[in-house]
């Protein structure tokens, strides 16, 4: 997608940095098709219920583990029941180059083994939330494609102000870690019809690589 102006790497917050077009064309299309293999049945894709029972209006699989409300588990307890598919070593390696990316750096040990995708529709939206249900601080690498989005960045005491929205276009990455890690965030806007057309797809997927501290 074109741009009037030039996109700049910012940082957000402490410890939360936008890299906009981290990902190039090429990458983009290859991960559309990886989650379109990942979103197939079993322990596919799925619309996640919370224990009040409402509904996530993005659905969602995961990748090594399964996420539910609020833990992990190695079957997708609150889908099909089938086992979780592997985590891809190559998403393992693209969440330490993302961190490199957004100016950290990773302990030798430390590997992303949880890619959770979100896809989101013209009216999906993703409430505040905070992503605390992992054992280790390490940070949250989120990877942007498709539809554009608005994505609302909090703090860590409340899901109300102080927040900054940042617009996250197709191949942007966003890395929260350190001081940032248990920010609330949230996406309460997709842009239809932004996405490139040369990806083939209507719509905003989401891949969130996080380290699950997890035995």
């Amino acid at each position: 997608m074109s741009q009037l102006f030039s996109r700049e790497r910012s940082a957000v917050a402490p410890g939360a940095v936008h890299v906009p077009d981290w990902l190039d064309l090429e990458e983009q299309r290859a991960l559309v098709a990886s989650c379109r293999a990942w979103a197939k049945p079993p322990a596919g894709l799925r619309v996640v219920r919370t224990p009040g029972g409402g509904r996530m209006t993005a659905r969602q699989c995961g990748l090594g583990w399964h996420w539910f409300p609020y833990g992990y588990a190695r079957t997708a307890v609150d889908g099909d029941g089938a086992p979780v598919k592997p985590m891809p070593t190559r998403l393992a390696q693209l969440g330490r180059r993302a961190v490199a990316a957004a100016g950290g750096s990773l302990p030798a040990e430390i590997e992303y083994d949880i890619a959770l995708i979100n896809f989101y529709e013209a009216d999906a939206r993703m409430g505040m939330h905070q992503d605390r249900d992992e054992k280790s601080d390490a940070p949250v690498v989120s990877l942007s494609l498709g539809d554009a989005c608005v994505f609302r960045f909090g703090n860590t005491e409340t899901r109300a102000r102080p927040y900054v929205d940042v617009t996250l276009h197709s191949g942007d990455l966003f890395v929260f870690g350190g001081p940032a890690r248990l920010a609330y965030h949230g996406v309460p806007r997709v842009m239809p019809g932004t996405a490139p057309p040369e990806l083939g797809l209507r719509g905003r997927l989401n891949i969130t690589l996080r380290v699950s501290g997890l035995s």
